[in-house]
């Protein structure tokens, strides 16, 4: 087994941690679209939920490199932030593995219970609903 340094661990631990990511994308004219998503990590690769006809998969499409930044601001000194950067792949099935990831991540912001109610039972089984995977060949972090 490979044995991790403190600052991975850092890392690891601060991706597990319930909190708004960021993701960059680039358009087809070159400029960047970034927006405010949920996520899941699972210790090698980033997932986050995503709708087929939104701008970030459509910037996907056309350029896969991204960028997504995952911050804490506690005040101007003590801020914490973990930037993961490569090749996105958008994951489109199997169907069951689109519902247990999509539903993964919407337990970790909603809870058990939330999950569960209509919305957000009616995103995880619409055939819009796709995944984007980021196994980052870069990470920079901050104050970890």
């Amino acid at each position: 087994m490979e044995k991790r340094n403190q600052s991975e661990e850092l890392i690891i631990q601060f991706l597990q941690r319930v909190l708004i990511a960021r993701i960059a994308t680039v358009d087809s004219e070159g400029y960047p679209h970034v927006v405010p998503v949920w996520y899941g990590w699972d210790g090698e690769s980033l997932w986050i939920s995503a709708f087929r006809s939104t701008q970030k998969v459509r910037n996907i499409q056309g350029n896969p490199m991204i960028s997504v930044a995952i911050d804490t601001t506690t005040d101007h000194v003590d801020n914490q932030a973990v930037v993961l950067e490569g090749r996105a792949e958008l994951v489109e099935g199997p169907q069951e593995f689109l519902r247990e990831q999509i539903t993964w991540i919407y337990t970790r912001y909603l809870g058990e219970d939330g999950v569960l109610k209509e919305e957000p039972q009616s995103w995880i089984a619409d055939k819009e609903n796709i995944l984007i995977k980021l196994t980052p060949t870069k990470i920079i972090n901050w104050g970890l």
